[in-house]
């Protein structure tokens, strides 16, 4: 099983990698161990001395953007603490890639194109689902104007999340409350829809991307609102990263996605648990 989970994933690497190639992609490295991990809610940094572990390169891939290049992607170890279970690991591979000038229908275009070159199939069909419609069909409410951050954490995992994988499939589901999108921009005219979407293989988070906020005074006063979130929950409250928030005044206005490796090596062959297609634990 070892042997062949490990073929396999050499396989879809390789695949990715000529994937982003053939479209003019560079292939970036960004550190992994850094002074101020990005502040999120719910995911927590692991700890390496006086540094972390990052929970995503989306800060440095901000500044590379901001540098001038235009279309990026790297794939690469990332670490969120005391994540355990079917289908999460503290440790896992993630591919992120962004486009300058570009927004998150363009990266959806890109997704779908990649799902369908990796996977080897082209027939697939694709759903797509407002947040909305998903939670008015499914939990009998709509978090659009009127957020309630537990009910909306509870009602997609105990109900939005089985109802897509009874469905199969990909699924894309878009436009989410501002509140649930910390890093997305906002869509027009004060909305309070976020551009963002992510993507569900047979019920199975696969990928979350945004058009990402490149505002410094808006970002910094979500970052605050974070802190302030994490405190009252118990949890350590990182510093904001001042370069990150710098790098936001020059940056285009751009589209990314992060999407788990491992997550789709799982779909890919038949298994049920990333245990199945992870050879070291």
């Amino acid at each position: 099983m070892m042997a062949d989970s490990t073929m396999l994933r050499n396989a879809m690497m390789r695949s990715i990698r000529a994937f982003f190639f053939d479209r003019d992609f560079i292939e970036v490295e960004t550190p992994i161990r850094l002074k101020t991990p990005c502040m999120e809610q719910h995911i927590d940094a692991e700890p390496s001395g006086d540094y972390f572990l990052r929970t995503s390169p989306e800060i440095f891939h901000t500044r590379l953007l901001a540098a001038g290049h235009e279309r990026i992607f790297e794939m690469g170890k990332c670490f969120r603490r005391g994540e355990f279970g079917p289908l999460h690991h503290p440790e896992y591979t993630m591919l992120e890639w962004y486009r300058a000038n570009a927004d998150y229908m363009d990266i959806l275009a890109d997704t779908k194109a990649l799902i369908q070159a990796v996977a080897g199939i082209d027939d697939l069909v694709w759903r797509q689902w407002t947040v909305s419609e998903a939670f008015l069909e499914y939990a009998e409410w709509d978090p659009v104007g009127h957020y309630d951050e537990n009910r909306f954490d509870i009602d997609l995992v105990e109900k939005v999340e089985p109802a897509l994988k009874k469905i199969g499939g990909p699924i894309v589901l878009i436009d989410y409350p501002v509140e649930a999108a910390a890093l997305s921009r906002r869509k027009p005219g004060n909305s309070p829809l976020a551009e963002r979407w992510e993507l569900y293989i047979d019920g199975v988070e696969i990928a979350n991307a945004y058009s990402e906020l490149t505002d410094p005074v808006e970002q910094r006063h979500r970052f605050e609102e974070c802190a302030e979130q994490r405190r009252v929950m118990g949890k350590a409250i990182y510093p904001i990263d001042e370069e990150f928030i710098e790098a936001l005044e020059t940056m285009p206005p751009s589209g990314g996605v992060a999407l788990g490796v491992d997550r789709l090596l799982m779909l890919i062959a038949g298994a049920s648990n990333l245990d199945a297609v992870l050879p070291f634990r």
